[in-house]
């Protein structure tokens, strides 16, 4: 009976005398399960870095706007104040206005909101403070604006002039003074609207009384938690659709509402979809290249079956059984496929991590990688190495001693 260990002494022994062969053998599954750690890897990387990206936009947000204008008042701001699972909740109005600081003049979106919109949004100021419902001609400016947009950088206390275009086609310049400037948030979701770094706030009662107009043009809401997102936003759904006249069979469809509401939950529900398909498509490809790497494994493994068959012979004649014969192939296939496993993972693991630094992404690599890489090559070897593992054991030894 051949044990395992000497088993492993033998396949190790044939797989030494025939070095190149072997590494040759192992470099499909090398290239192949490393393409695999790599593509897994990248798809994590992808998806924290969605995750990131959408978290930096707000913190458990429901963004809601109308599609016409005279839609929502202070009636409709109440009803959101008032939904259960809503934490806070600003108005918004934004119009693009021409802003001049220091004889030089730029177009640039203003958006008119309260103070609740600092903490919904997840500001973060490089200097000075938010607006605060008390204010009248402040403004608080992205980074962008405040450092880019202009001949010279501005800073808090400086005056800057934003020229409105009212609804009657009347033109109104005022003076605001800067009071705050935000950080780029650096986030690419530009679908929500937010992108604080291109834009300048100034207070919501103050731009509609510029505009001459007392309606919002959306709301921006933070829920109690990202648990209740999906379902406040439902609430509050129903709730300004029963109010605005909309028939409940119509809260689906948004062609039929004057308005539009996203939230949280469903971008990060769509970048986890184009993550995953991503993932999917990489690592279609990766084991193509593990298929590549099986069938090559196979094919060396039939040469050393027809180098090794009076080898073979001798071994059955020595009383060993077929399946002594058949675990020795096998068990040498499945360390052709680990070694293959051990380099490629380590190789997977370098390739990921160059292209996370180079894509900027998050450096995500779970433990779990290291084993699926290991599991996938002994599969591979094991499986590849099944037929010519038979074909040698079931060899006549007499006809194998006769093999020249």
């Amino acid at each position: 009976m051949l044990g395992l260990a000497q088993a492993i002494r033998i396949s190790l022994g044939s797989i030494g005398s025939s070095k190149l062969r072997s590494a040759l053998t192992t470099l499909g599954i090398i290239i192949g399960v490393a393409a695999v750690i790599a593509n897994v890897s990248l798809g994590a990387s992808f998806n924290q870095y969605f995750n990131d990206e959408i978290g930096a936009v707000g913190s458990n947000f429901i963004v809601i706007y109308s599609q016409n204008i005279d839609v929502f008042f202070d009636k409709e701001l109440e009803i959101i104040k008032n939904t259960p699972g809503v934490e806070g909740v600003s108005p918004i109005n934004q119009q693009m206005a021409k802003v001049t600081y220091m004889s030089v003049s730029r177009q640039i979106d203003i958006q008119g909101v309260t103070e609740d919109y600092d903490e919904v949004a997840n500001f973060n100021l490089d200097s000075g403070t938010f607006l605060t419902d008390k204010d009248r001609y402040v403004a608080v400016i992205g980074a962008d604006v405040a450092y880019e947009k202009f001949d010279k950088k501005i800073s808090i206390k400086n005056p800057i002039d934003i020229t409105f275009r009212r609804e009657d086609g009347g033109v109104v310049t005022q003076s605001f003074i800067v009071k705050g400037v935000i950080q780029d948030p650096n986030t690419t979701f530009a679908q929500t609207g937010v992108e604080p770094e291109i834009r300048v706030f100034i207070p919501i009662e103050t731009m509609n009384e510029i505009l001459g107009r007392d309606d919002y043009g959306g709301f921006f809401i933070k829920a109690r938690s990202l648990d209740v997102v999906r379902e406040t936003a439902d609430e509050i759904d129903k709730r300004l659709a029963r109010s605005l006249g909309v028939p409940g069979r119509d809260l689906d469809n948004d062609d039929a509402k004057p308005y539009i509401v996203f939230d949280q939950i469903e971008i990060l529900e769509q970048t986890n979809q184009l993550s995953a398909a991503l993932t999917s498509l990489l690592t279609s490809v990766a084991l193509i290249s593990l298929l590549v790497g099986s069938i090559g494994i196979m094919n060396i493994m039939l040469v050393t079956v027809a180098e090794r068959t009076r080898e073979i012979g001798l071994l059955k004649s020595l009383g060993f059984s077929e399946k002594d014969v058949l675990s020795l192939f096998i068990i040498e296939s499945m360390i052709v496929g680990l070694i293959g496993g051990i380099f490629g993972t380590i190789l997977g693991i370098g390739v990921a991590s160059i292209a996370n630094n180079f894509l900027d992404l998050p450096n995500i690599f779970p433990v779990s990688l290291i084993f699926l890489g290991f599991f996938v090559s002994l599969v591979v070897g094991l499986v590849a190495g099944v037929y010519p593992a038979r074909k040698a054991a079931r060899m006549d030894p007499v006809e194998a001693l006769r093999k020249e």
